[in-house]
């Protein structure tokens, strides 16, 4: 009897465990982030605005899509007003993973590195330490805080204003979790024989062809079929020679569910965008060297690798690209893990 009691409350133990675990993860993707009624001069209402999928395009024209690239659950809207000051409006964007809030803060590394109470000033990966978790500049502050991406924007930047633009990206982050930028990130090495290297500065994390488009346009239809079941990073690889003289290079790794759907992806992506140009024996494998082209604005290389795909765009030479093509390539097998699956 008594190790039935015991089975039973060890049981009942797991199963409130799960319920509370389960309330305050849905609680925390509701939205329960109590920003403060007041800050400096600036004062809010009771409640936010909500904004939902169904509604995002009534409330920004354009950028909706974007941020529904990026998994996107729900958006709450905080005016805080001040007569005579300026209003300052606080976006805070609900996203599935800290991963999505990751992206959309990937998409422009443009201000001043903000060190928020608590975070850490610079991305944890030793080999990704360009942007921050938190940029400020023009009276607009844009933070990535766990699963949360806010904007926080002045419409008067005052020395005032920017001190409560501040106060509100510190209580936003306050008590948040800080994980670690997307693994697929990490896997780009820094550095590429011959001179090439990494500009973090325009790194981005994304799942939609509508994000990759708006970021290095490749066609209007979906030609790697991108999902929320895919992840991909992007980012130019530049050499500075003798003359100063820049050279650049676009890269773009993209990581599919399973091994089928990286080979499907990329048949697609030849007939569509190199239909004049026959396809390797070796394209669709692993096996062999990249298949490199010649095209009008330089030589592009591609390569599948188990449910990974990589491409470099508008390269100066075929060298450049087999080399820059074959160190990420390297750097993936080595730390890429379930690359084969």
């Amino acid at each position: 009897m008594k190790l039935i009691r015991m089975t039973t409350y060890f049981l009942l133990s797991i199963f409130l465990t799960t319920i509370i675990h389960g309330e305050t993860t849905d609680k925390m993707n509701r939205g329960t982030l109590d920003l403060p009624k007041t800050v400096g001069l600036w004062s809010r209402p009771d409640s936010p605005r909500l904004i939902s999928s169904k509604n995002i395009f009534e409330y920004m024209n354009g950028a909706g899509e974007l941020y529904l690239g990026y998994r996107f659950r729900h958006l709450e809207v905080f005016d805080y007003t001040s007569a005579g000051q300026g209003n300052i409006l606080v976006e805070l964007y609900f996203m599935e993973s800290a991963d999505d809030a990751f992206g959309l803060l990937s998409l422009d590394w443009g201000g001043e590195p903000v060190s928020l109470d608590g975070a850490p000033a610079a991305i944890s990966n030793q080999s990704f330490t360009a942007p921050t978790r938190a940029l400020y500049g023009g009276g607009l502050m844009r933070l990535w805080s766990d699963f949360i991406y806010a904007r926080i924007m002045a419409e008067r930047e005052t020395p005032a204003s920017k001190q409560a633009v501040l106060a509100l990206g510190k209580a936003i982050a306050a008590g948040a979790q800080y994980p670690s930028e997307p693994t697929l990130v990490t896997l780009l090495p820094l550095d590429i024989d011959m001179g090439w290297k990494l500009r973090v500065d325009r790194l981005s994390f994304f799942r939609s062809h509508l994000v990759l488009n708006s970021i290095y346009y490749l066609s209007h239809e979906n030609i790697l079929d991108l999902d929320f079941s895919a992840e991909a990073v992007s980012a130019p690889y530049q050499y500075i020679h003798g003359s100063g003289d820049p050279k650049r290079s676009q890269f773009l790794l993209v990581k599919y569910a399973n091994t089928a759907r990286a080979r499907q992806a990329l048949n697609r992506f030849h007939d569509a965008y190199l239909p004049d140009h026959k396809k390797e024996k070796t394209a669709g494998t692993a096996a062999g060297s990249p298949s490199l082209f010649k095209l009008e604005d330089g030589w592009m290389a591609y390569k599948l690798i188990g449910r990974h795909i990589v491409i470099v765009f508008e390269s100066p030479d075929p060298e450049s690209a087999r080399t820059i093509l074959q160190k990420n390539e390297s750097n993936l097998l080595k730390r890429g893990g379930d690359h084969e699956k």
